[in-house]
């Protein structure tokens, strides 16, 4: 089991595209940043880390984000919110 923790930054959401999609566009980044640096197979990304993008509403999510993410021996990678 391999784990890592990460601090994504977000800040590229902020100036692509309309404004009204941000957190839906940060959610997509947090993917492809996790789909680049752990090469999963499956990827499951928790519902508190959906929550926290989506904490202050659509428009302004997080400009960073630190996540732990698990890898198993099946490559399904599991992102959680880091501690701290």
């Amino acid at each position: 089991m391999d784990e890592r923790i990460y601090t994504v930054p977000l800040r590229k959401v902020y100036w692509t595209g309309n404004r009204l999609r941000r957190a839906k566009r940060a959610m997509r980044e947090l993917q492809k940043f996790v789909d680049r640096h752990m090469k999963p197979e499956f990827l499951v990304i928790q519902p508190e880390v959906n929550e926290k993008i989506w904490s202050r509403g659509m428009q302004k999510p997080p400009r960073r984000i630190r996540i732990r993410a698990t890898k198993n021996d099946e490559d399904l990678v599991r992102v959680y919110l880091a501690e701290g």
